[in-house]
C-alpha cells in the first residue's frame, strides 16, 4: 500500500451484529497498523463484547464513552484521538461514525473511507438518519458498498460513480468452531431434535417475523432458535404465541461469538428482507449448515442453487418447503453444504478482502491529494 500505515476504524459497536464483526476481522488482518475507536454510552463501556473482543485478537481499541446523543462530546473525544494517532485514512462504519468521524478527519484533513453495510429504512427516524448519513457519504474521499444492489442505491442517491467502490465482504474465523454436540449443549438443544437456526438483529428488515410465519407451516417436528436482540423481540413473541407455535420456538438473546454455535443446527434460515453481504451466511458457510435465505442484497452473489436453497424475500410457506426438503433429503443437503463451504474458501478469503480495501485507502489518499 502506498500510503504511510495508520487506518483508524470508527463506530458506535452494538454488543453484537454484523457490522461488528465485520470490523473485528478486518481490524485483525490489519493489526499491525490499525487502530479502531468505539463509541458507548457509560452504561454499555465496561465489559462491551466488541471491545473485549478487539482486546484478546491484540487490535488497539479506544472506547469514545459519550451519553446517547451527545454529539459534541463525541466529537472533541474524537479530534483528540486523530490528532493523537494521526492516521492515515479515517475508516467509518455506521450512519452516526459516517457523521461525526467524518467531520472530525475532516477537520484534520484527513482522508475518509465509508463502508456502507445496508440501509435498514423503516420509520421516520431511521428515514432521516439514512439522509444525513448520505450527505455525509457524498463528502467521503471513498465509499465501499458490500453488494451490487447498495453500489447502485449509492449512485442513484447522489453519491459519484467514481467514489464508489465493490467490495463484498469476506470471512476468517476468529474462533474455533464448536464440535456439534457441544454446541448442542451450549444452546441446551437434544441430540435427536430438528432445529433451524436464525441469528440477527430482532429488526423489521431481518423478517423474523416471515421465519416465525415458516415455521407454523413447517412440519412440527421443527423448531427453531433465535440467537439475537432487537426492538422486534416482544412483537415476535406475541406473534409465536398467536401462532401457536410458542413451544417450539427458543429465544436465547444475543450470544458472543454466536457464530461458532451453528454447526448445532440442522439447517440455518436467513429470511431477511434487505441485505448487503451478510456475515452470518458466510458463518453458515463456514460452519457447514444447510442453508435456506432469500434472493435479497447481495446474497446472490454469495450463493446460488448448489449451494444453498433460495426463495424470494416475504416467502414463508417457500421457507417451510425448504426446510422439508431438507429434512427429506439429508444427502443432498449435505452436498450443497459441502459446496457451500468450498466456495467460501475459494472466493471469500481475507487476502483478497484486505487487498482490496488498500486499494480503496489508495483511492481515497488519490481522491484527497487532488482537491
Amino acid at each position: 500500500m502506498s500510503v504511510n500505515p495508520g487506518i483508524l476504524h470508527v463506530l458506535a459497536p452494538t454488543r453484537e451484529g454484523g457490522l461488528e464483526r465485520v470490523v473485528a476481522m478486518i481490524s485483525h488482518g490489519q493489526r499491525s497498523s490499525v487502530h479502531v475507536a468505539a463509541v458507548v454510552e457509560p452504561r454499555t463501556a465496561v465489559g462491551h463484547p466488541f471491545i473485549d473482543q478487539l482486546k484478546d485478537l491484540g487490535v488497539p481499541v479506544t472506547p469514545i464513552v459519550v451519553r446517547a446523543r451527545d454529539y459534541f462530546s463525541e466529537f472533541r473525544m474524537m479530534s483528540a484521538l486523530v490528532a493523537r494517532l494521526r492516521p492515515s485514512v479515517v475508516h467509518s462504519h455506521g450512519y452516526r461514525s459516517d457523521v461525526i468521524g467524518g467531520l472530525v478527519a475532516r477537520s484534520h484533513r484527513v482522508p475518509t473511507v465509508s463502508t456502507v453495510h445496508g440501509f435498514t429504512g423503516g420509520g421516520l427516524r431511521n428515514r432521516l438518519n439514512e439522509r444525513v448519513q448520505l450527505l455525509a457519504l457524498r463528502r467521503a474521499d471513498a465509499v465501499i458498498a458490500v453488494s451490487a444492489p447498495l453500489a447502485r442505491r449509492l449512485a442513484e442517491d447522489g453519491v459519484r460513480s467514481d467514489k464508489i467502490h465493490l467490495v463484498p465482504n469476506a470471512f476468517t474465523s476468529l474462533y474455533d468452531m464448536l464440535p456439534r454436540s457441544a454446541a448442542r449443549e451450549r444452546l441446551g438443544i437434544r441430540s435427536g431434535d430438528l432445529v433451524a437456526g436464525w441469528v440477527g438483529r430482532l429488526s423489521k428488515e431481518k423478517g423474523a417475523d416471515v421465519m416465525l410465519d415458516a415455521l407454523a407451516e413447517s412440519d412440527p417436528r421443527w423448531q427453531l432458535s433465535v440467537i439475537g436482540q432487537g426492538e422486534e423481540m416482544e412483537r415476535l413473541r406475541q406473534q409465536s404465541t398467536k401462532l401457536r407455535i410458542a413451544s417450539r420456538v427458543t429465544w436465547h438473546g444475543p450470544l458472543a461469538n454466536a457464530g461458532s454455535l451453528l454447526s448445532a443446527f440442522d439447517a440455518f434460515v436467513l429470511s431477511s428482507r434487505t441485505e448487503g453481504t451478510p456475515i452470518t451466511l458466510l458463518e453458515a458457510m463456514n460452519a457447514g449448515v444447510p442453508i435456506v435465505a432469500t434472493r435479497v442484497g447481495g446474497v446472490p452473489d454469495v450463493v446460488d442453487s448448489s449451494h444453498a436453497i433460495i426463495v424470494g424475500a416475504e416467502q414463508p410457506t417457500l421457507i417451510a418447503h425448504a426446510l422439508s426438503q431438507i429434512a427429506g433429503e439429508p444427502t443432498a443437503a449435505a452436498e450443497r453444504s459441502r459446496r457451500a463451504r468450498d466456495r467460501l474458501s475459494q472466493s471469500f478469503g481475507p487476502a483478497t478482502w484486505l487487498a482490496a480495501l488498500d486499494s480503496v485507502y489508495e483511492a481515497a489518499v488519490g481522491q484527497r491529494t487532488t482537491r
